[in-house]
C-alpha cells in the first residue's frame, strides 16, 4: 500500500491488503487478519515513545537502532542528540547516505500476548543538517521529549518520508 498524499495526515486505504500472521492461543497458534484502524495507526505514531530504525550499510548488513522520534504528516524525525557518543558520525548517517532506504519499526510487547502489535514504516531517508526541515524535526522533537526542552539535540536530523506502513494486531 503506497501512501498517496504524505503532506496530509496519515491515511490508509480500507482495502488495503494486511499482512496475515500467527497470532497464540491456548492451543497453539492460529492465522487470521487483523487490522488496526488508520486512525488508531495515526495515533500509535503520534504518541509512540521509542521505535527501531532500521538501515544497511553498502556491504550490505543490516544495523538497528533504537530511537525517540516525532511524526507530522507523512514525515518522520530523528536526530542525534547530546547523550555521550564516540562521534557525531554515526554509522546510521553514514548508511543513509550509502543508502536512503530505511525501516522503522514501532512495537508493544506484552506478556498478554492479545495486546501485541507492531507497526512498520518503510520510507527513504535522508539527513539534514540545516534549514527548515532540521529546524521542524528539532521543534517537533524538542515538544514531545521534555529532557530535549532544556537541551536540544545539535543534529544532524534524519528525515523519513513515509511511503510504506504494514501493522499488526493482536486483537
Amino acid at each position: 500500500m503506497k501512501i498517496n498524499r504524505p503532506s496530509r495526515p496519515l491515511l490508509l486505504p480500507r482495502e488495503a491488503e494486511w499482512e496475515v500472521s500467527p497470532i497464540p492461543t491456548s492451543t497453539g497458534f492460529q492465522t487470521r487478519r487483523c487490522l488496526i484502524d488508520p486512525e488508531e495507526i495515526t495515533r500509535r505514531l503520534t504518541e509512540a515513545r521509542s521505535a527501531t530504525l532500521g538501515t544497511v550499510d553498502r556491504a550490505g548488513r543490516p544495523h538497528l537502532v533504537r530511537i525517540v522520534f516525532a511524526y507530522r504528516d507523512g514525515r518522520l524525525y530523528t536526530a542525534v542528540d547530546r547523550k555521550p557518543k564516540s562521534t557525531l558520525r554515526l554509522k546510521r548517517l553514514r548508511n543513509i547516505e550509502a543508502n536512503p532506504n530505511v525501516s522503522v519499526l514501532l512495537d508493544r510487547y506484552d506478556d498478554d500476548w492479545t495486546r501485541l502489535w507492531w507497526i512498520r514504516i518503510d520510507g527513504g531517508a535522508r539527513v539534514i543538517d540545516s534549514g527548515p526541515a532540521f529546524q521542524e524535526g528539532i521543534a517537533l522533537l524538542t515538544r514531545k521529549y521534555q529532557p530535549y526542552s532544556t537541551q536540544p539535540p545539535p543534529g544532524p536530523v534524519i528525515e523519513v518520508r513515509v511511503e510504506t506502513i504494514r501493522a499488526w494486531s493482536a486483537t
